[in-house]
């Protein structure tokens, strides 16, 4: 597959890019570009970087011209010494192979769900967040990462896999409390785009692997993204949605009922996607009772965890002596809270 965002840019854009990326890959210390502006070049510059995750050990670059030149002189800006990153890429290279190569005769739906649960749980959450966070090295080299590192090693893996992925960048919103930029992944299965943000499951899943935001279609993933920087193919499908996929879907209250009687005798938690209209407070309250009756008739206690946005719905039933329970998740959390660490240092 040709590098997604290389393939939307004009002919220009794309000799800068080849140069570029010949550049970086060398190690070069400087490269001559036909000259532009600096806005187009910064562009170029991240979008080879979000086309080429192996390209990790990059962070910015500088660049300098002569006034009468038609070229400028680029500067990449390395993040580590020319040995340390050539041992780094070979760390990459086999970590990479070692983990595809579990999964290289699985379908492709099963290649994703490998990688993701691989994110959600073997990646913590860098609050710090760090500059190798952001890269590949961080998430599959210190287990550590930010959702752009995150979602860079999504898409090498399946990279490897042979997996159309791209990753897509979201604008920050202050009026909502989103500081940073978002990043996530599109991805194709079976032919068709679908969200797959690896960095809100791992958030939401600190007691087991979450899947609400695993193969979303457009209309979802934006009840809770904001709109992307660059654009993206459409996702319109929800077909390999994982919980429609596991048939965790629900669209009728007394299919709500039985799984929860089939959860609570089982000694199991239940996580269960509502799609049998909008999930109105109405709506939710008469879910809760299903849920709580359930409950009782077993003589147990009910920890409910909500993804409004999502409308997916967490049950674990308890034994022990204590009252219901109902909290609302955000997936933003983590990256709040980041800010906030961000923000106590200075």
């Amino acid at each position: 597959m040709e590098p997604y965002y290389y393939s939307h840019m004009n002919k220009q854009h794309q000799r800068i890019y080849q140069v570029m990326k010949s550049g970086l890959e060398s190690l070069s210390q400087s490269f001559d570009v036909p000259r532009i502006a600096g806005g187009e070049l910064s562009d170029i510059f991240n979008k080879l970087r979000l086309d080429c995750p192996e390209i990790f050990y990059a962070s910015t670059f500088r660049y300098s011209f002569y006034e009468d030149s038609t070229l400028l002189k680029i500067k990449p800006v390395y993040l580590f010494e020319k040995n340390k990153i050539k041992e780094h890429q070979l760390a990459m290279k086999t970590r990479v192979e070692k983990l595809a190569r579990v999964v290289k005769d699985k379908s492709d739906w099963e290649k994703e769900q490998y990688i993701h649960d691989f994110i959600c749980e073997n990646v913590s959450y860098d609050k710090l967040k760090k500059q190798y966070s952001h890269e590949i090295i961080g998430p599959l080299g210190q287990g550590v990462g930010v959702c752009e590192g995150i979602a860079k090693s999504v898409k090498i893996l399946c990279d490897q896999l042979s997996i159309p992925c791209i990753v897509v960048i979201s604008e920050n919103n202050p009026d909502k409390n989103i500081k940073y930029r978002h990043a996530w992944n599109v991805i194709q299965v079976s032919g068709v785009w679908y969200h797959l943000d690896a960095t809100f499951d791992n958030t939401l899943g600190k007691k087991e692997v979450r899947y609400d935001y695993f193969n979303l279609d457009d209309k979802s993933i934006f009840k809770d993204h904001e709109p992307l920087i660059y654009k993206a193919p459409a996702c319109n499908e929800d077909n390999h949605f994982y919980y429609k996929e596991k048939k965790l879907s629900f669209t009728k209250k007394e299919d709500v009922a039985k799984r929860c009687q089939q959860a609570v005798k089982k000694g199991k938690v239940l996580t269960f996607h509502w799609r049998g209209g909008y999930l109105t407070k109405a709506v939710l309250e008469e879910l809760l009772q299903i849920i709580a009756g359930a409950a009782k008739e077993k003589n147990r206690h009910s920890q409910i965890s909500i993804n409004w946005q999502q409308a997916v719905i967490r049950v674990k039933f308890m034994e022990e002596q204590m009252e219901d329970s109902v909290k609302m998740e955000d997936a933003y959390e983590e990256e709040n809270e980041a800010v906030s660490v961000q923000e106590s240092l200075g």
